[in-house]
C-alpha cells in the first residue's frame, strides 16, 4: 500500500550517494575495505567506548556478542518480551535460556523490581532494550548486575544516540548492541554493530564475525595463509555499506535535532487538544531520540485501522513476544507479565522520521481529533 504519511521515510542526502559511489567505482574492496575500520571508530568516539566491531545486522551483532561473553547452555538471560524478537532469539542462539521479565511504564524498558524477582542461580545476563530511543532505567539495572555479579549487555538497536544525562546508552553495560536497520536513528540498510571498553570481546568478536579467522591482513588483498581458530560465522558488514554508516554518522546529531522538533511538536499539541492519548513523557535528565513516536490509546486497534483508512501508516511496537506462536505454543513459555500485556493493548506507534512535515503532522493529529470526536 502506498501511504499518504508512511511510518518512516530514510534520511539522505548526495553525500550518502558519494560514499557508496566511490567505494562502488573502485572496482574491488567492496566486501572489506578501510570504509570498514573508519565507521568503527567513528562510532566508539561518538558514542564513547574504546571498541566497536560492525555486522550486516543488528541480531548477528547480539547473536555475537552473547558468545563472546561465553553465554550458553544451561545459562539464563533475563529480557523482555516487550521488543522485536531478536532480544530475545539471541539467548536461543547460543543454547541459553530467555526469561521473560515485566516491564515498567514510564520508559516501557525492564522493571528493575521484576528483574530481581526472576534471577535465579542460573542467571548469566541481563539484557534490556531502550524503547523506541528513550533509555530504560539503566542506572537500576546496572546497580542490580553489579550487586549479583552479573553481565549488563545493552540492546541499544532503537537508541543510537539517547543518554541519561551526560552518558550515552551503549555504555552502561559490559557491551552494547547497535541496529543500524532501515527504520533506525541511522541506517545502512541494515547493519549492526557491538560497542565495548573490552579488548577481550572486541578480539572475540572479530574471530565470531568472520569464521574465526585469524585476520593478520586483508583476507581478500594477501597472499598469506592465515588461521582458522574457533567456530564463527560470515556476519561481516561490506565496506560499501559502512561507507553509508560514515556519511550517515557525520549527520547524527542534525537528525536526532528534528526527530526531536517534531516530538516536541506533537506531543505539545496532543497534550492540549487530544485527552484520550498519552504521548511520551521521558523522566527528567533523560534524552529521548525518537526512533519511534510511540502513544498510549484509548480504542487502539479502532484507531489504528480509522488512521490507515486515512492513508496514515501506524504500528504496534510490539506484540508480546512470550504470546507468539513459537513461544507460546512451542517452546511452552507461560509468564505473567502484566504490565507487558496492559501496555501492549494501549500502544500505537505514530509517524516520525525527520522528513516529517508540520503540514503532515497537523494532518495526523486533525485524524485523530476527528477519530475521537466519532467515538
Amino acid at each position: 500500500m502506498k501511504w499518504k504519511i508512511p511510518l518512516f521515510k530514510i534520511y539522505w542526502d548526495e553525500e550518502d550517494v558519494e560514499g557508496a559511489t566511490e567505494a562502488i567505482k573502485s572496482g574491488m574492496n567492496w566486501a572489506v575495505g578501510l570504509n570498514i575500520d573508519k565507521f568503527e571508530k567513528m562510532i566508539a568516539k561518538y558514542i564513547g567506548t574504546k571498541y566497536c566491531i560492525v555486522f550486516n545486522s543488528g541480531t548477528s551483532a547480539l547473536h555475537t556478542v552473547l558468545l563472546a561473553h561465553g553465554i550458553g547452555k544451561s545459562d539464563e538471560v533475563i529480557v523482555p518480551s516487550f521488543t522485536f524478537i531478536a532480544t530475545a532469539n539471541a539467548p536461543l542462539f547460543v543454547g541459553a535460556k530467555p526469561v521473560f521479565a515485566d516491564i515498567e511504564k514510564e520508559t516501557f524498558g525492564l522493571d528493575p523490581i521484576d528483574v530481581e524477582k526472576k534471577i535465579t542461580n542460573k542467571t548469566k545476563a541481563i539484557l534490556p532494550i531502550h524503547y523506541g530511543g528513550c533509555p530504560c532505567k539503566i542506572k537500576e539495572l546496572k546497580e542490580t548486575a553489579e550487586d549479583r555479579n552479573l553481565l549488563l549487555i545493552e540492546d541499544a538497536a532503537e537508541s543510537f544516540g539517547a543518554k541519561v544525562g551526560d552518558k550515552m546508552v551503549g555504555t552502561f553495560g559490559e557491551s552494547s548492541m547497535l541496529s543500524f536497520c532501515q527504520n533506525k536513528i541511522i541506517t545502512t540498510g541494515d547493519g549492526g554493530a557491538i560497542a565495548t571498553d573490552s579488548s577481550d570481546i572486541y578480539e572475540r568478536s572479530k574471530l565470531i564475525r568472520s569464521h574465526g579467522r585469524l585476520e593478520i591482513s586483508d583476507y581478500f588483498s594477501s597472499i598469506g595463509s592465515m588461521d582458522y581458530i574457533t567456530l564463527g560465522y560470515n556476519f561481516r558488514m561490506s565496506n560499501i555499506i559502512a561507507a553509508l554508516g560514515i556519511s550517515q554518522l557525520k549527520k547524527v546529531d542534525k537528525i536526532i535535532e528534528i526527530r526531536r522538533k517534531n516530538a516536541k511538536y506533537l506531543t505539545e499539541r496532543l497534550r492540549k487538544e487530544v485527552k484520550d492519548v498519552i504521548p511520551p513523557n521521558p523522566p527528567d535528565a533523560y534524552y529521548h531520540v525518537y526512533q519511534m513516536y510511540t502513544i498510549v490509546a484509548k480504542h487502539r486497534d479502532e484507531l489504528m485501522n480509522y488512521l490507515a483508512y486515512k492513508g496514515i501508516m501506524t504500528k504496534i511496537y510490539f506484540a508480546p513476544i512470550h504470546l507468539t506462536h513459537f513461544y507460546k505454543n512451542v517452546l511452552k513459555y507461560r509468564c505473567k507479565l502484566p504490565v507487558t500485556e496492559e501496555v501492549a493493548s494501549q500502544i500505537l506507534t505514530l509517524p516520525m522520521h525527520p522528513d516529517l512535515t508540520k503540514e503532515e503532522m497537523d494532518f495526523v493529529i486533525e485524524e485523530i481529533k476527528k477519530f475521537y470526536e466519532g467515538v
